[in-house]
């Protein structure tokens, strides 16, 4: 073990070294595993096979491909530590966070050690007059928020499952406020990452926490959206916003998914200040009646949320309600009270929950393209006239104000043909938005499934040269092999 231990800290040193033993191929040696354990102790590392399974899949219908090993790191020292004996002796590492991924992120296809990062959960350093602060991978949005109640400031970007702030980091997470506060590419000013070797990089200096630079290349946003392929995240430094002194909550219904499209791209041409715009069709809006026991209408909606002074929502709901009426929107219901809005949300959030109960026992499968503003009425039309047609059970929800969407479809994951026309269902969704100038993913990530779009999307020179960053961060492909590239 000793042995073990000193390789990692020279293992340019040393020639690749098998991880497996001679038995079932991904099992760790009884050395290795020993030297994990002089890293994190005994209670923090397991071996276990509910422990590896739990960590070998995610929210998505990607099969689950558990780890050999999953460790419980306390410390940015440990994670080091852990990084570079991984890597003298060629073992895969996966970091893991609250495992709400949508794409197979964390699933161990090449076994290794999974790296849990929940135990690493201290909010470090607060500066409220900078508008900033330092947390650990194992702080959640909904744990920063809480803490921040009393300080007139919150972190805004939501994805709706409450999700680690380092693991939003990693997949370039948005949600429901990224109309008007932007994604995490936005919200990020400084990394700490553990590099596959075990150096300590901060990606905009050590301390540092400026609104802007133009100190050299951008580090900071490189790590933004790598999904574990280039190092483990130990530390964010984020941008913080005011609190809004007013918050005003709507949903109106329309007759058509055209009607609801043409008030989205009018709202914001109109300029409207919107902090939320989101679409949720017919199907989708029975599910979450039923879900969420709530008593909307059955039809195409928007859900929408306006933040600012008393006198400006004022005027900012005129303005949304005379542009929906005049595209035949009906049945607005207004928000005012935080229960009421907390209610509404809730159920937006748990849409993909929602969907599930459609069909008990299925698997749920997300489809994330966005568009140009200007093509999001023609690609939802399109899309919802080709989930009837398929034949799949499906509901469609979006963050309609930045373009982006999902079709939630749901899957048996044992009948082979359903598997087929959803993944095809998928792809051909994927290559509409490309030809329409939009992404494959607006904030799911590439992980397993799209790996094949990402090369359409950005083209052979763009897929080299992502290669070549790969390579010079993680010569040996050790960092969550086989996702993205």
């Amino acid at each position: 073990m000793a042995g073990l231990l000193r390789a990692a800290a020279t293992w340019g040193l040393f020639p690749w070294r098998g991880y497996c033993s001679r038995g079932t191929q991904g099992e760790l040696s009884k050395g290795f595993v020993e030297a994990l354990k002089a890293v994190v102790g005994s209670p923090h590392m397991s071996t276990a096979a509910a422990d590896r399974e739990q960590h070998g899949h995610d929210e998505s219908m990607h099969r689950c491909q558990p780890p050999g090993a999953v460790v419980w790191p306390q410390n940015v020292e440990q994670v080091s530590r852990l990084a570079a004996l991984c890597y003298s002796q060629g073992v895969p590492i996966i970091p893991f966070g609250t495992g709400t991924g949508l794409e197979g992120g964390v699933c161990a296809v090449q076994g290794g050690v999974c790296i849990n990062l929940t135990h690493m959960d201290r909010i470090l350093k607060l500066n409220p007059e900078d508008f900033s602060v330092v947390v650990e991978p194992g702080v959640t949005r909904k744990t920063l928020n809480t803490y921040l109640r009393d300080s007139g400031l919150w972190f805004p970007v939501d994805p709706g499952a409450d999700a680690s702030l380092c693991g939003m980091v990693a997949t370039a997470a948005s949600g429901t406020n990224a109309v008007r506060y932007g994604t995490m590419r936005d919200n990020v000013l400084n990394l700490e990452v553990v590099l596959p070797g075990g150096r300590l990089l901060h990606t905009a200096g050590p301390g540092r926490h400026f609104r802007k630079s133009a100190a050299g290349y951008n580090l900071t946003g490189l790590f933004v959206g790598s999904e574990g392929t280039l190092g483990l995240i130990t530390a964010a430094t984020l941008r913080l916003h005011p609190a809004p002194e007013a918050t005003v909550a709507a949903t109106c219904a329309f007759p058509s998914v055209q009607a609801a499209m043409d008030t989205t791209v009018h709202i914001l041409q109109a300029a409207v200040p919107l902090a939320r715009i989101e679409f949720l069709d017919e199907v989708m809006m029975d599910a979450c009646n039923r879900h969420s026991r709530l008593t909307c209408s059955v039809a195409p909606t928007l859900f929408l949320e306006f933040h600012g002074s008393e006198r400006a929502l004022a005027e900012q709901i005129e303005r949304a309600e005379e542009i929906s009426q005049h595209n035949g929107a009906s049945h607005f219901f207004w928000a005012k009270e935080a229960e009421e809005r907390s209610r509404l949300w809730a159920a937006r959030h748990n849409a993909w929950y929602a969907t599930l109960a459609l069909r008990p026992g299925c698997k749920g499968y997300s489809t994330d393209v966005c568009v140009p503003i200007s093509r999001l009425p023609e690609i939802l039309v399109q899309t919802k006239e080709d989930l009837k047609a398929s034949g799949l059970t499906g509901t469609i929800v979006g963050h309609v104000g930045d373009g982006n969407f999902h079709c939630i479809l749901l899957v048996d994951p044992e009948d082979a043909d359903e598997l087929r026309r959803v993944k095809a269902f998928g792809e051909h969704l994927g290559r509409r938005a490309l030809a329409l100038h939009g992404t494959c993913t607006g904030e799911h990530g590439i992980g397993l499934g799209k790996r094949q779009l990402l090369q359409e999307e950005v083209g052979a020179v763009g897929i080299e040269i992502m290669r070549q960053l790969k390579a010079m961060l993680d010569p040996r492909g050790l960092m969550n092999p086989g996702k993205v590239l």
